[in-house]
């Protein structure tokens, strides 16, 4: 629903797609909310805002890579052009990273 109310393509290769809704799943499952599988998240929701999918850095990577960081969604040019998902750099802050103190 979400890539066809935004115009996105969902990767195409099945087994991937099974993954990844696998991984949202389990992660909504364990957190509550569909933390992006690609990425370690801390449990606190507002700690992990910027990663619940469509993550917050899905357009920009769409945008100069022709999908997000972990592949589900595609840019329709990038689809038609066949070419495979590759990994793509972290945009997402390092200090993010870690989990909130306290």
């Amino acid at each position: 629903m979400v890539a066809t109310h935004q115009g996105w393509e969902l990767n195409p290769d099945k087994a991937f797609l099974a993954d990844i809704v696998d991984g949202l799943a389990a992660n909504f499952n364990r957190y509550g909310y569909f933390l992006c599988p690609c990425r370690d998240g801390s449990g606190a929701r507002e700690h992990d805002k910027d990663i619940v999918c469509p993550c917050d850095y899905n357009r920009r990577d769409q945008e100069q890579y022709g999908h997000c960081f972990c592949g589900l969604f595609l840019d329709a040019r990038f689809k038609a052009s066949g070419k495979p998902v590759r990994q793509i750099p972290e945009r997402r802050p390092e200090d993010l990273d870690s989990p909130p103190h306290g």
